[in-house]
């Protein structure tokens, strides 16, 4: 293994991997460090992703790490009322499982999924190293130099830049000076079931309502092969429960009581969501943050897959095109990268998360209730102008 690269990247997930495989296609030196001997472990999340945002990042769709396939939403409010938006019906030219048609997006399985882009970086030219963890990093003589521990060997490599994709409230980025805390009020608390016996037909169904989910909402997601995602977020600030009690309320309590009688939890997954702004600083010397390290996560649905996947695809191009251009690596010049990525998908990103704050600032329950289920209603319309995001 060489000591200089390129670029070196702290994190294997869609993010990291994505801008590995960006950044290596053009031709640079690439290492891809990862201190997980797993990809996409532990699972944290639903796995859903768009048709739109796998082509649009160049992800070749595979059926290596596709469980199900999306064909739209359901949106509940908290008394069973919904709003259901199949685009089997709505576009029955376009969408549909016949041969000639394409569902609008999929859930996958993240492990299968992670490997899969990683592979991809790797046929490009990307150097992968696991079970390999960043303990320091510093800035000399214009390049960043990382402190690795490798199993038992510790070793430095040396590069003209990081890429922080290490994951929410970012070590690596701490270590820049960046100040990647979250708010305790912004985190949401995540947990969901893999379930037997209970039916789904190809929707995303989101339940909105204080009772079911303070300050999130609950989702019954397909799984494939016959399984069903049960899961919720909640902010723990909003509630005296935890995530396990409100899940288990939902289950035996909701109006969806009667469809989950008969389900087999097989395996129970969770973690914590931001649902926050956007890091207003994604970067210093030598130095940029990608995905849930820049917090690039949706703050209103706690959509992660798609915000890493084109910030990777921006970090990888914006790299290849600076590094071959230019000597300068200080904040100034890696600033660039975050103004690509704020016109690309920042700004929206910002709108989301102001009308979500409002809305929870909302003291009576109830108008907050109603101004969620419609926020979530019109954000999964064909019309939405938040539909890439």
């Amino acid at each position: 293994m060489k000591a200089d690269y390129d670029v070196v990247i702290v994190g294997s997930g869609p993010g990291g991997a994505t801008t590995a495989k960006f950044a290596s296609e053009a031709g640079l030196r690439v290492l891809l460090l990862d201190k997980k001997q797993e990809l996409g472990a532990p699972v944290q999340c639903s796995g859903a992703v768009s048709r739109h945002a796998l082509l649009e990042n160049e992800v070749i769709i595979s059926g290596e790490f596709i469980q199900e396939p999306i064909y739209g939403f359901a949106i509940y409010h908290s008394n069973g009322e919904k709003i259901k938006m199949d685009y089997r019906l709505l576009k029955p030219y376009e969408y549909g499982p016949e041969e000639n048609k394409v569902p609008l997006g999929y859930v996958v399985d993240r492990r299968r999924f992670d490997r899969y882009l990683m592979t991809q970086a790797e046929r490009q030219g990307t150097e992968v190293l696991l079970k390999a963890e960043a303990v320091d990093m510093y800035v000399e003589n214009g390049k960043a130099v990382l402190k690795v521990r490798h199993y038992n060997d510790e070793m430095e490599i040396r590069c003209s830049v990081v890429v922080a994709a290490d994951g929410l409230q970012s070590q690596v980025g701490k270590w820049a000076g960046l100040q990647t805390h979250i708010k305790f009020t912004e985190l949401a608390s995540c947990l969901q079931f893999v379930t037997d016996g209970v039916e789904a037909d190809g929707l995303l169904e989101i339940i909105t309502g204080h009772e079911w989910a303070p300050g999130g909402y609950a989702w019954v997601f397909p799984k494939g092969h016959g399984y069903t995602e049960i899961g919720l977020g909640v902010i723990c600030s909003m509630t005296q429960r935890n995530a396990q009690q409100h899940l288990d309320y939902f289950l035996k309590k909701s109006f969806m009581k009667e469809r989950f009688k008969n389900a087999k939890i097989l395996e129970v997954q969770g973690g914590g969501v931001p649902l926050s702004h956007p890091l207003r600083t994604q970067y210093a010397d030598n130095l940029i943050l990608v995905g849930d390290a820049a917090r690039q996560v949706n703050p209103i649905t706690g959509g992660g897959i798609h915000t890493a996947l084109t910030a990777g695809r921006i970090a990888g191009q914006f790299l290849a095109g600076h590094l071959q251009t230019s000597n300068d690596h200080s904040a100034q010049s890696m600033s660039q990268y975050q103004d690509l990525w704020m016109e690309a998908n920042g700004k929206k990103m910002w709108e989301l998360y102001e009308i979500k704050s409002k809305i929870f600032r909302m003291e009576n329950i109830e108008e907050r209730d109603l101004a969620l289920y419609k926020t979530m209603s019109e954000y999964f319309s064909p019309n939405s102008p938040f539909k890439k995001i």
